[in-house]
């Protein structure tokens, strides 16, 4: 650990590289098996110091992350479990609609990911429900960018 950091900051740094780690192996277009596990591990490790640090919107985004890594690997159970689990925070802490999207979108991608169509389709809709009432424009374009390449993917 960096002496000059103090515990709560070690963690935070550490969430933050984590998840932009994971984000770099995510937008590979090939990654090795190696780097696929490093993925795992990594979406993991950020999650992990956020729930040290963090409030319920970090750990929501970190369970989003992990989400979307187990889907873009095709192990849609656990991109579900961690979808559900990041809905969960965000219905416990009242978070924002993209917040909100964004969970309803993982869920939509675990679903695609596993087959189950209908599933899919509640939770699109959903998803675009939420990303509708975003108010940041440049927010709301991504929430809707990423809930429309869940379709694009497959």
């Amino acid at each position: 650990m960096d002496s000059r950091l103090t515990l709560n900051e070690w963690h935070r740094k550490q969430a933050v590289d984590n998840f932009n780690q994971t984000w770099d192996l995510i937008d590979r277009a090939v990654r090795s098996p190696e780097e696929n596990l490093a993925m795992i591990h990594k979406a993991h490790a950020s999650r992990y110091h956020w729930g040290e640090v963090g409030g319920l919107h970090e750990m929501a985004t970190g369970e989003w992350q992990i989400s979307r890594v187990y889907a873009l690997l095709g192990m849609g159970e656990s991109s579900l479990f961690h979808a559900r689990a990041g809905l969960s925070y965000c219905e416990r802490g009242s978070l924002s609609p993209f917040d909100i999207a964004i969970a309803h979108e993982a869920l939509a991608r675990a679903s695609h990911v596993l087959g189950a169509r209908g599933q899919r389709d509640e939770a699109l809709a959903a998803a675009r429900s939420f990303a509708a009432t975003i108010e940041k424009d440049e927010d709301r374009r991504y929430a809707l960018a990423e809930i429309d390449s869940i379709m694009k993917d497959s």
